[in-house]
């Protein structure tokens, strides 16, 4: 029986892998929503990318399709931000979403706190989620 060829994972930075956010990083997430729903628990279906909401866009639009309920995905390459925070809560209200999942390089501890203080004071019918995402070289 022949032994399979092993390599080492090497972790690179973000946009060594997608060089630019909406441009490569959200259709590449949007085209792979069945890993991103395989990993939180929740089934999507993409609804639309860089939805517009007044005069801003959020990065991925998904439904749950168990009670159609719609999914905020907002994506970043890069750590986490006050600024993306902001983005979450203008689109959240502006969808009309009920499930936010905000994926990052990384998150600070306050905005962790912040979607921790969201998820234990909201109603049931909301959740928020922080996904770190990572990228290999083989």
């Amino acid at each position: 029986m022949a032994i399979p060829e092993l390599g080492t994972l090497v972790d690179v930075n973000l946009r060594e892998a997608w060089n630019h956010e909406a441009h490569s990083f959200t259709p590449w997430l949007a085209a792979h929503l069945n890993t991103l729903a395989d990993k939180l628990g929740i089934p999507l279906e993409l609804k639309g990318q860089e939805v517009a909401v007044d005069t801003f866009a959020a990065d991925i639009l998904a439904q749950n399709p168990l009670d159609e309920s719609l999914v905020l995905i907002e994506n970043q390459l890069e750590g986490s931000d006050h600024s993306h925070l902001g983005q979450i809560m203008t689109y959240l209200a502006g969808l009309k979403a009920h499930t936010v999942v905000w994926v990052a390089s990384d998150f600070r501890d306050a905005h962790l706190s912040a979607l921790n203080w969201l998820n234990e004071n909201t109603t049931d019918s909301f959740a928020f989620f922080a996904v770190k995402v990572k990228a290999c070289l083989l």
